[in-house]
């Protein structure tokens, strides 16, 4: 058996295994690639007038109005989206049970305009589907994992399928015969789509692996960095001090990242859980993106800045390349880093991603079961009649 043949059959089964995973992976990831732009244009809850001269209402205001909604938990995080966007109080854990709500506000009226709940949102739910398939997260996510990686190994794999021997078959590689019997035009479906997808869903799969295994994450990182490690240094702040803690801090960092950032500009909060727990806050200066922050940590009693302490603190303009490409791997995986175009692009491909393995199990069911032709009759020729 030759090495192509080889190839082909690796590339058949792995298809078969992980088709079905690949599917409904590719086409939530469809779904969610402009789940931001429905959202604010459905949802009116997520945007707020501007107030002529009015004050945004500071972070403690904002906690203190949201807290009734959500009783007995912490805030765990206030961001403010710009100037006419609802501000978010944001409460998450997994104790007793794992829970997720926002209470959207108008940062000038503090008029409650929404609770959120992420057992009632659609796009959430596509979030856990394309995550972990709904499933235990332990048990799901390495599932889709496993499949994105396999979904690696079928890129390469049918790249080396498609790769024509000649130039007279290298032609017909590079278009869709669309008026071809359906056999055929579904063959071309495949592996033409599949070839101009191919380097769009590898960014696609990566970025995903990044989430998916720690081994490739750090794997990545040390590539990138020059071969050093991922840093997740934790700080606490000094108890010894609380005798002397400034009141309502989250508040006295609020006027300063105020002034600092523009109309257009977002800026969050994250307060301390406990005693002995450092806050941050920062500047977002690209919302609707992620990687494009500036982090702040500090000592809650007495807002000492607490050095450096993750890939994701401290100024983005002064982040190491590695850790700019660390922050940027979700914006990247869904576009946003590239704006609308951006998203296009990638809703495009996750569409061919998603019509990949159906594409593919027609191809081998059609070779498997293919109608094979009936011989024909053979005619006994007549003797001539004297």
């Amino acid at each position: 058996m030759s090495v192509k043949k080889v190839i082909g059959k690796i590339h058949l089964w792995l298809g078969l295994v992980s088709g079905l995973v690949v599917f409904v992976v590719a086409l939530s990831g469809c779904i969610l690639a402009f789940e931001q732009e429905i959202k604010h244009s459905v949802f009116p809850y997520l945007t707020s007038k501007t107030q002529e001269n009015a004050k945004l209402l500071p972070p403690s205001k904002l906690m203190e109005i949201a807290a009734p909604h959500v009783p007995g938990k912490q805030p765990n995080f206030i961001t403010y989206l710009g100037r006419d966007k609802s501000a978010s109080v944001m409460f998450y854990g997994s104790e007793p049970v794992e829970y997720y709500y926002q209470v959207f506000i108008d940062p000038y009226t503090g008029e409650v305009k929404k609770v959120w709940n992420e057992d009632e949102d659609f796009f959430h739910t596509m979030v856990h589907l394309h995550y972990n398939l709904l499933l235990p997260i332990e048990i799901g996510q390495q599932i889709v994992a496993g499949a994105t990686l396999v979904f690696v190994i079928m890129l390469i794999s049918g790249l080396v399928l498609w790769w024509p021997k000649n130039k007279s078959a290298a032609k017909q590689r590079f278009s869709i015969k669309w008026k071809a019997q359906w056999r055929r035009l579904n063959y071309d479906l495949h592996n033409v789509l599949g070839f101009y997808m191919m380097a769009i869903g590898l960014v696609l799969a990566l970025t995903g692996l990044v989430w998916g295994y720690a081994w490739f994450s750090n794997a990545l990182y040390y590539a990138t960095s020059g071969g050093k490690q991922i840093e997740d240094r934790i700080f606490t702040s000094d108890k010894s001090l609380a005798s002397t803690k400034i009141a309502q801090p989250l508040d006295v960092l609020f006027e300063g990242l105020v002034a600092k950032s523009t109309k257009d500009e977002g800026i969050f909060f994250s307060p301390p859980l406990n005693d002995s727990a450092t806050l941050s806050a920062g500047i977002n200066h690209r919302p609707g993106t992620y990687y494009k922050q500036d982090v702040y940590t500090y000592d809650q009693y007495t807002l000492k800045p607490v050095p450096r302490g993750g890939v994701f603190d401290g100024e983005y303009a002064s982040s190491s390349f590695a850790d700019k490409l660390r922050r940027m791997n979700y914006d990247i995986h869904v576009g946003a880093i590239l704006g609308l175009p951006g998203k296009i692009l990638m809703f495009l491909a996750s569409l061919i991603c998603a019509s990949m393995p159906i594409t593919g199990i027609y191809i081998w069911w059609g070779r498997k079961y293919k109608t094979k032709k009936k011989p024909a009759a053979r005619t006994v020729p007549q003797l001539a009649k004297a």
